[in-house]
């Protein structure tokens, strides 16, 4: 055999023999590492719990925090990035829950929003190196940073594909607009998990805030509170109407009676009125109104 068919026999068997390296295995997805303080992890919470009430009815995204983000493999085997604060990423499967992001095992797919909960010891990073590797390499559309213990430390920037990341620009609240949710972010000074701070929330295109679940319980149940006490306060109107009529019509209204009338709701209660100005007495009143 010729030297040349030799060398085309080595190369075609190299490149049929030859795979990809496939990415590590051996993931971890907890580093023992705590946020830097309660604050920061409260802030985070909110932050992850608001998204998902604004997005109760969907279930094509996956907001996390305080997690891992595996995106080459020489990084997953240096271990040498733990994941941004907070996170979401959209347009995905939401309906079951991760351990960490592992981007080659969900279509390449990188956060489209993350925060980060600066601190003294990590706004340096946050503001520098992270914000690199969250334009160039994660090509992130929104950033921002905010410390939980300064109020007026937010800052934004939306990525432009040729210019890189610009600043955002705030609103009159000083709130930072996020183009990939749709929702403002802003400050709100308030009692989370019975610590009073400044905290960073979402607000709709309208402004309001949006609420962690436990705050949506309480309206809810706010409003249910003052819809049951004003069905109550027009029953018990429409029942002083029929009594003071019965009264005016036929003298004093038997306890029995006021009793029974007590139990009709204000639609029925209003076409009794009209049943007590036909008849011609209580007892007719009686018997064809109320149950024998």
């Amino acid at each position: 055999m010729s030297a040349e068919a030799i060398g085309e026999t080595i190369s075609t068997s190299t490149v049929a023999d030859w795979k990809p390296p496939m990415p590590p295995t051996d993931l971890i997805f907890d580093d023992g590492e705590p946020l830097e303080t309660n604050r920061h992890r409260i802030a985070m919470n909110a932050l992850i719990q608001s998204v998902n009430q604004a997005y109760l009815d969907r279930n094509d995204f996956f907001a996390g925090g305080n997690m891992f983000i595996y995106y080459s493999s020489a990084q997953a085997r240096n271990r040498d990035f733990r994941g941004p604060d907070f996170f979401v990423v959209l347009d995905i499967d939401g309906s079951y829950p991760r351990q960490g992001w592992v981007v080659w095992e969900e279509a390449g797919r990188y956060p489209d929003v993350i925060v980060e909960l600066m601190s003294e010891s990590t706004a340096t990073v946050d503001i520098t190196t992270k914000k690199d590797l969250y334009e160039r390499t994660f090509r992130t559309p929104n950033y921002f940073v905010y410390n939980p213990f300064d109020p007026n430390s937010l800052q934004g920037w939306h990525l432009d594909l040729d210019e890189g990341y610009q600043d955002l620009t705030p609103n009159e609240q000083g709130w930072l607009w996020c183009q990939q949710l749709g929702l403002w972010l802003g400050t709100w000074q308030g009692t989370i998990d019975r610590e009073e701070a400044v905290w960073l929330r979402f607000y709709d295109n309208q402004g309001n805030l949006i609420p962690l679940p436990e705050e949506a319980a309480q309206e809810q149940g706010l409003q249910q509170g003052l819809q049951q006490g004003l069905q109550q306060g027009l029953q018990q109107g429409a029942l002083q109407q029929l009594l003071r009529l019965l009264t005016v019509r036929f003298g004093e209204v038997p306890q029995e009676v006021e009793t029974d009338l007590e139990g009709f709701d204000v639609t029925h209660l209003q076409d009794l009125v009209e049943v007590a100005l036909a008849v011609e007495s209580l007892e007719q009143f009686v018997s064809s109104s109320l149950p024998q």
